[in-house]
């Protein structure tokens, strides 16, 4: 009853953020862009929390148990990566006043350039976002909503139903400050779990840094065996090239970067948010290699899946009802900052972008309503499924289709040349399929297995077909 109640106070909030955000207007570009209004602070502040999904706060902890805290390597690579975006994709997506990142395809490549970034977009983020929801639906249900008795449908559509609520009316607006809201929700609840953690340790704080300090789980940096998807130049490389992609190219997470006044404002915001990286996954770490030690010191055995870890001490009790309630209000604060800005953009991005219609209120309502409800369909169909490859398999298609974005904004913007626009969705679907079969291949003959540097192969495919597509052009100013 207690996380009940707990769970109804925190959406009241919300939707008193919501009353009072939406309270000056309800109209589109209130919605997809907050006037260009918002405090760069609050964006910044807001996007770490956004950043870090429902599957990140569980699994980010659980990490330490195999690749302990190499991790700090993608998220230097990570820095790299938002002052990339922050002074090369941030001046051309002011400069052409945009809503949707993709409208600069359409200037600078054509029609059907324009529409497959769009569609790759709502394809990829519509199936990722639901399947990151989906799993942090199983992991409330699994440790905290089935001893109360809760069916997983009614979790599903009441969790869907509140974030529509909150966000129909402010969209973007309302998010910039739900956002700040939950990332504060979300490191109260981290830090006073590792500050319960180091109780049962009977740890200091000072205690517990050199503890960790001295764990064999502490190595953070892989630099001497080159074959390790751990390697340090593979991870730093892969963490700048994941945030040039995944944000700089996702309009689900440079749409509120985009609600700054300046772009001086933006980029102070987007650098500002990167350098907090580091550190934000630090804790997760820390608190990682924390659990390890009360699993050793109370003779619990670890769990096989490191996903489990956290769940194991935070959601059944073992640290007390307290750290339940905490992990609950983190995981739900954590999850609900990337799903509620997920089903703002999908919708901006499909009346922007697929109808067209940018001042269109009523198709805005409806769209919102139509892709909740889609959104909902599909976390119900992936507990149908019920199976952990197939929910693999739907994950590791999404992380195929950012690197024909990445292909796409590339050529746009380093090269002079126009593709030949009607085979451009062609090519954009030929390149992941040829990264499936080069993946499966390097596995086979080599048992080499790629990382996260098989986007980067895809995006450089993408590139090439654009380029023997395409032929020499220059390029108007007032788009690159």
């Amino acid at each position: 009853m207690l996380i009940i109640i707990t769970v109804l106070l925190y959406f009241a909030a919300l939707m008193l953020f919501s009353r009072v955000t939406a309270r000056r207007g309800d109209n589109n570009q209130t919605f997809f862009r907050a006037n260009r209004r918002s405090p760069w602070y609050m964006v910044a502040f807001g996007m770490v929390g956004a950043s870090i999904s429902g599957i990140t706060f569980v699994s980010v902890p659980g990490m330490t148990m195999f690749t302990g805290m190499t991790y700090v390597q993608m998220c230097i690579g990570f820095i790299l990566g938002y002052f990339a975006v922050a002074f090369v994709l941030l001046p051309v997506y002011y400069r052409l006043n945009l809503t949707t990142i993709y409208t600069y395809l359409k200037e600078r490549l054509g029609l059907r350039s324009y529409k497959t970034g769009a569609w790759f977009f709502l394809i990829s983020k519509m199936t990722g976002a639901a399947v990151r929801f989906y799993v942090v639906c199983i992991i409330l249900q699994r440790f905290v909503l089935d001893a109360i008795g809760v069916p997983f449908a009614l979790t599903v559509v009441a969790m869907v139903a509140l974030i529509w609520l909150y966000t129909r009316r402010g969209g973007i607006k309302t998010l910039v400050w739900t956002d700040t809201f939950q990332t504060t929700c979300m490191f109260a609840a981290l830090i006073l779990i590792i500050y319960n953690v180091m109780g049962q340790l009977g740890m200091s704080a000072t205690d517990a840094v050199k503890a960790i300090a001295a764990d064999e789980h502490s190595r953070m940096f892989v630099l001497d065996d080159w074959i390790s998807t751990q390697n340090f130049w593979k991870q730093l490389l892969s963490g700048a090239f994941v945030v040039i992609v995944m944000t700089g190219l996702d309009q689900d997470m440079m749409q509120k970067n985009l609600t700054c006044r300046t772009l001086r404002e933006a980029q102070k915001d987007m650098c500002t948010y990167g350098f907090a990286f580091v550190p934000a996954n630090m804790l997760f770490m820390a608190l990682g290699v924390l659990l390890m030690m009360l699993a050793q010191k109370d003779g619990i055995a670890l769990p096989a899946s490191g996903d489990e870890l956290l769940p194991m001490f935070a959601a059944t009790g073992r640290l007390g009802s307290t750290v339940v309630v905490l992990f609950t209000i983190g995981i739900v604060a954590a999850s609900f900052s990337s799903a509620d800005s997920a089903l703002t953009a999908l919708t901006t991005s499909y009346c922007v972008d697929i109808r067209q219609r940018e001042g269109d209120e009523q198709l805005r309502r409806r769209a919102h309503i139509g892709i909740a409800v889609v959104f909902g369909l599909f976390i119900l169909m992936f507990k149908t499924l019920n199976s952990t490859s197939v929910i693999d398999a739907i994950y590791i298609m999404c992380s195929y289709t950012y690197g024909p974005l990445l292909g796409l904004f590339a050529f746009g913007l380093f090269t002079n040349r126009k593709p030949c626009d009607k085979l451009v969705p062609y090519i954009a679907v030929a390149s992941p399929l040829v990264c499936f079969v080069l993946e499966k291949t390097a596995m086979q003959c080599w048992g080499y297995k790629f990382g996260y540097e098989l986007l980067m192969i895809n995006g450089l495919l993408t590139f090439v077909g654009l380029y023997v597509s395409g032929r020499d052009g220059e390029r108007r100013a007032s788009v690159v």
